[in-house]
């Protein structure tokens, strides 16, 4: 017995769909502008580091800048659907509770000043981290693989 196109089409064709639809990422699409922002916070971030052998108080305005844009990206992270991945990263790299940047930051302004060899350390780890952030918005880095390795950096 034939089956008709017509009738494989109605049978199976919302059948497609379904399976594509569950197959569907569940990470949110390229952001250009997530990407540029990640990219350039890193910079600025790793930047402003190499600061910290100097007193904190020379620095307040430019950490406090720092700060800022980390909440901002954090608040667009946020605000994308299906992006909930990328949004616990930015939440972790930004707290003063953990040992990135955030953490830094506060230990910065708890010791006044950092030695060279931790600012060292820490530059890999929050530099890596960035770059995991930056790698899952463009698809290089798939979502369970950058989960895993943002794990390991604390």
């Amino acid at each position: 017995m034939k089956m008709s196109f017509m009738k494989f089409s109605t049978l199976f064709g919302p059948l497609c769909f379904l399976v594509l639809l569950g197959c569907a990422s569940t990470i949110s699409t390229y952001d250009q502008y997530a990407y540029v922002q990640t990219t350039s916070l890193k910079v600025e971030a790793l930047a402003l580091m190499d600061k910290a052998i100097d007193s904190v108080s020379k620095y307040l305005p430019a950490i406090e800048k720092i700060e800022i844009k980390l909440n901002k990206a954090y608040e667009y992270e946020k605000g994308r659907p299906n992006n909930e991945i990328s949004t616990q990263m930015w939440e972790i790299l930004r707290s003063p509770d953990k040992h990135l940047l955030g953490g830094l930051l506060k230990r910065w302004r708890d010791e006044i000043r950092l030695s060279a060899g931790f600012i060292d350390n820490e530059k890999k780890l929050i530099g890596e981290a960035f770059d995991i952030i930056a790698g899952l918005e463009s698809k290089k880095i798939k979502q369970p693989d950058a989960q895993s390795k943002f794990q390991k950096l604390l």
